[in-house]
């Protein structure tokens, strides 16, 4: 496979992580694609026998430090809903987090993409998690219709302290649940057991009220194709208990950052 066939396969998750990025699938993707135009002035940056998700990585990272208005970490976009919003953790430390937790890679791999050694790298994983660790338990919804998987997120939102108002297999048992006690946070599947979407039952709910959205899938691909409106976050089965839990922590501090700032300005 050639080196552009393998930056092309990897395009879907620079895009998923430019988006968690800057908050908007717009910004994320003007990101990535200034970083492709840099790929193809200087063809030399990605080798054949180099990382290529590594080295596409690094190559945005470059271009995304180089700007001063990303040292800041005000850069919420107020009229984005708040599953979307970015919140104030500090920029270095939310991209280590972000690399590690919602992409993946190792510590050696986010110090080769940040310039930073893996000290650094657990340094800045843990202050982001403190960042991450202000009161957040809420009531969670799962939407899952197979149910070793629900049992085991289930558990695993438990452990974390928050509380399950309930699992649903079907957009119309989602609705149901949903009615009779509001989610704080919903964890859905694409797929249910009746044919139905798990998308159509989260847009049915966001009709009635906001609140951040996971998707989880077994085809993240199908999702980050940039012909649609795409998920702001979206995990991959089969799933890491660690990648979820750290996924639910980022869109929970999210979006409580983005009603702090929302309260301050009521108030102003």
């Amino acid at each position: 496979m050639s080196t552009a066939q393998l930056v092309v396969q990897h395009l879907p998750y620079l895009r998923r992580y430019a988006r968690a990025l800057t908050g908007s699938q717009m910004a994320g993707d003007a990101y990535v694609a200034a970083t492709l135009e840099t790929l193809v002035s200087e063809p030399e940056t990605i080798g054949p026998s180099g990382n290529v998700k590594v080295e596409l990585f690094q190559v945005f990272t470059r271009i995304w430090n180089s700007l001063s208005v990303n040292g800041r970490s005000e850069q919420i976009q107020r009229d984005l809903p708040a599953e979307v919003r970015l919140g104030q953790i500090t920029p270095l430390p939310r991209q280590a987090f972000l690399l590690s937790c919602l992409e993946g890679f190792g510590e050696e791999e986010v110090g080769q993409i940040l310039d930073v050694d893996t000290k650094t790298v657990r340094e800045l994983v843990d202050e982001a998690g403190r960042e991450l660790a202000a009161d957040m338990a809420t009531d969670i919804l799962i939407i899952e219709d197979e149910p070793l998987i629900a049992m085991d997120l289930e558990a695993l939102v438990e452990g974390l302290g928050h509380n399950v108002t309930g699992v649903a297999r079907t957009r119309t048992e989602a609705v149901k649940l949903a009615s009779g006690k509001q989610p704080g946070l919903i964890l859905a599947d694409i797929q249910l057991a009746d044919g139905s979407s798990g998308l159509d039952a989260v847009n049915d709910l966001l009709k009635a009220f906001e609140v951040p959205v996971i998707f989880i899938t077994a085809y993240p691909e199908r999702f980050l194709t940039g012909e649609r409106p795409e998920p702001a976050f979206l995990i991959a089965k089969p799933f890491q208990p660690a990648n979820v839990s750290a996924v639910i922590s980022q869109a929970l501090f999210f979006q409580q950052s983005a009603r702090r700032r929302e309260a301050r300005a009521a108030t102003a």
